[in-house]
């Protein structure tokens, strides 16, 4: 089998106005970043939003495992079999992070045949996104510093700067620092940090925006810092927020790609899911829903913490009501999930895969929980034996979902059919009758508890003093209101990457809380979750390379 990156270097790409064309886009519509890549125009947005919606499914999965469960695999490949039966589909998903695509993970494409192509460009600059991104960021990080340093005229205390910088790669030399050191001239020396771009308030601010003028407010509502008597200051304060959204005026558009099979995808915005929000921009998502019969998204890792994050926050301020829901799972992960080794997943075990499907059925139960139809969709992989599969299918089938084999990453479109034509079903026979978990107007603890109770499965949640203070500080400052967006690790549906399957008797601990004023929600930090990830001991960057020719190599 050919790798990733050979077949989509081999691949034959539709010039991306032709891609825009399928979609009724013309030449003034579109800007050209080249002949495969485009920003899509704000101004088409004006012209098709009173245009009736199409459907909206989200793809979410099981907890990750290190066998591997193909969810944007799944995700692309399965807008390609919709348009193979005759559903006019776009695909809307997130940009990878520099971060993954050199460390361990690798890149975000999709992977086989069922992959969004130029996946070399999508994986790296693309067009320039996360840089701009990167750059607001850090344009109000030196503002902030800057104002302390000419004289402080809004009475910052830099013990309480809260505002750290971004950039997109994976540094854990950088997660605490110290700046401002060489004397008066070069700055206030304080305590500071790095976040990895894609956890960064400027990314979710934009994802969440509706408009440029939206994302200004948005910028001028980010807390950096409170003053000496506790009061918070804005970028609003720091004269920021202008220049930060001309640094985004052409980032906040969305971009339009291909799959191998010249299916129409946006790919715009790349928040985390563990330690951000999970999910492409929303402008991107309403477009897709204007522009075709199914627009097919993807929340970040397990239905825990993407799925969530989606149904809670960005359906609430996109507002969004998804018609189903599909959760990935493949045999291997399950069997992991029940206790077998990496090496011995192709053995068929019923035992495991037995103790493993709880994992499924949670994540399958918590869809149900806001009213969305569910559909498992099994990457099959030529291990899987006929007695496993029946299991899976018995199992899914008394918590009323269907379940599909798909072979799309070995097939391509034509792998995904039996998958689209269920979801059809699934959405023709099931309405949606979506709703949200918790009501915002609950208190920020009761909102933690219920998400830690219901989704995870936890006995309670224990509050570090510092976390504790922090909440009681944001009730106490109108912000109570906000949604949670829980910072967890995503290899378990606790706070221990540990436990993994379906664990019980457990607690959640939170151990600090970020006010994130401008995208909108509270971040609570769990466990040992990083927001500036590290390299492991041999980081994919050592595998990739470009050759005397320009082919680049090493990337998937």
């Amino acid at each position: 089998m050919k790798s990733d990156i050979e077949i989509a270097q081999e691949t034959k790409m539709l010039p991306i106005v032709d891609v825009a064309e399928s979609l009724g886009l013309g030449g003034n519509d579109i800007e050209l970043y080249g002949k495969y890549k485009a920003k899509v125009s704000s101004d088409v947005w004006e012209r098709i939003k009173n245009k009736p919606s199409g459907k909206l499914v989200l793809v979410t999965a099981i907890t990750p495992t290190p066998a591997g469960e193909g969810k944007t695999t799944i995700t692309v490949g399965l807008g390609q079999a919709l348009n193979r039966i005759g559903k006019k589909t776009i695909i809307a998903l997130r940009e990878p992070s520099l971060g993954p695509s050199f460390g361990i993970k690798g890149g975000a494409a999709g992977g086989g045949y069922a992959q969004v192509v130029p996946m070399e460009d999508i994986n790296l600059h693309f067009t320039g996104d996360l840089h701009a991104i990167t750059t607001a960021h850090n344009l109000l990080a030196a503002l902030l510093d800057n104002h302390i340093h000419q004289g402080n005229a809004l009475n910052i205390d830099p013990r309480q700067i809260v505002f750290r910088r971004a950039m997109d790669l994976n540094e854990r030399a950088l997660r605490n620092i110290v700046l401002g050191l060489g004397g008066k001239i070069n700055g206030v020396p304080r305590e500071s940090g790095f976040d990895i771009t894609v956890a960064s308030e400027v990314m979710a601010a934009l994802c969440l925006a509706t408009d440029l003028m939206d994302l200004k407010e948005r910028f001028k509502r980010i807390v950096v810092a409170y003053t000496y008597d506790g009061k918070p200051v804005t970028a609003d304060d720091l004269k920021a927020a202008g220049a930060m959204t001309l640094l985004m005026k052409d980032a906040i558009k969305p971009n339009l790609v291909q799959t191998l099979e010249n299916t129409p995808a946006f790919i715009h915005g790349g928040p985390f899911a563990n330690i951000a929000h999970g999910a492409n921009s929303i402008m991107a998502t309403q477009m897709g829903l204007k522009l075709a019969d199914y627009t097919i998204t993807e929340a970040g890792f397990g239905a825990d913490l993407g799925a969530e994050k989606f149904f809670d926050i960005v359906c609430r301020y996109g507002n969004l009501k998804p018609d189903a829901v599909v959760v990935v799972a493949t045999i291997r992960a399950l069997k992991n999930h029940g206790g077998v080794p990496k090496d011995k997943l192709g053995e068929v075990n019923m035992e495991a895969l037995n103790k493993g499907l709880a994992n499924l059925e949670k994540h399958l139960e918590n869809v149900q929980k806001y009213g969305v139809p569910a559909l498992v969709a099994l990457n099959e992989f030529p291990t899987d034996s006929q007695e496993e599969i029946d299991l899976v299918i018995n199992r899914c089938a008394r918590l009323g979902a269907d379940v599909a084999l798909a072979k799309v990453w070995a097939e391509g479109g034509a792998g995904g059919e039996e998958l689209a034509r269920k979801l059809v079903a699934t959405i023709e026979n099931k309405p949606s009758q979506f709703n949200y978990l918790y009501d915002t107007k609950l208190s920020l603890k009761a909102k933690i508890e219920k998400i830690a109770s219901e989704i995870y499965g936890a006995n309670g949640v224990n509050y570090i003093p510092a976390a504790d203070k922090m909440l009681q500080k944001f009730e106490d400052m109108g912000f109570g209101q906000l949604p949670i967006c829980v910072a967890k690790t995503q290899y378990s549906l606790s706070d221990n990457p540990d436990l993994k399957g379906r664990p019980t008797g457990f607690e959640i601990t939170i151990r600090e809380a970020r006010l994130s004023a401008g995208a909108g929600f509270v971040v609570v930090l769990t466990g040992a979750i990083m927001t500036m990830p590290g390299l492991g001991k041999t980081p994919a960057a050592e595998k990739i390379d470009i050759l005397e020719n320009g082919q680049i190599v090493g990337l998937f």
